[in-house]
């Protein structure tokens, strides 16, 4: 009976990973036809692959709904929130947790491989920790840079180039 129950299940894994597989190739093919370089160049992000510059596409309709990077973190529950009531009662800074968690608990993880890989990424980190906020803390402003260096792509048309540097500053 046991091996019965394992087989089938097996089975049915075996399915869903190629319905999975076939989704994301509908999706990708989707994309393409939409923004047909809109995903290679988000790509170019060091810290970002494919599924989850996929996943930034879809969920911001290829930035166009949006007029600022503030507006995708906040869209996304990453933006900081001050808790507070009238002017006696000053709580902690948070993020708003209660929108869209899995794409931010994706952008999170990515913000672990950027901390490695992606020069801005890891010089925020690195200053955020020196300054004694905690790791959790960096990453999600590894995971705003993220964003922000996303949208500026989108909206630029440029790739991503680890030595750019804004002629505002």
């Amino acid at each position: 009976m046991k091996g019965k129950i394992l087989t089938c299940l097996r089975r049915q894994l075996r399915h869903l990973e190629k319905e999975i597989a076939f989704l994301e190739e509908e999706m990708e093919t989707s994309i393409k036809t939409h923004e047909p370089d809109l995903l290679s160049r988000i790509k170019s992000i060091q810290g970002l692959g494919k599924k989850r510059a996929m996943m930034l596409i879809v969920s911001t309709n290829g930035f166009k709904d949006f007029e600022s990077s503030k507006q995708i973190s906040s869209y996304f529950g990453l933006a900081a929130h001050e808790r507070s009531s009238g002017s006696s009662v000053k709580g902690k800074t948070r993020i708003g947790k209660n929108r869209h968690p899995l794409v931010r608990n994706h952008l999170f993880l990515c913000s672990f491989t950027a901390c490695m890989y992606n020069p801005q990424c890891k010089a925020l980190n690195e200053r955020i920790l020196a300054k004694g906020k905690s790791k959790k803390l960096a990453l999600i402003t590894v995971s705003n840079k993220l964003i922000k260096q996303a949208y500026g792509i989108a909206k630029s048309g440029l790739v991503y180039d680890e030595n750019y540097r804004s002629k505002l500053a």
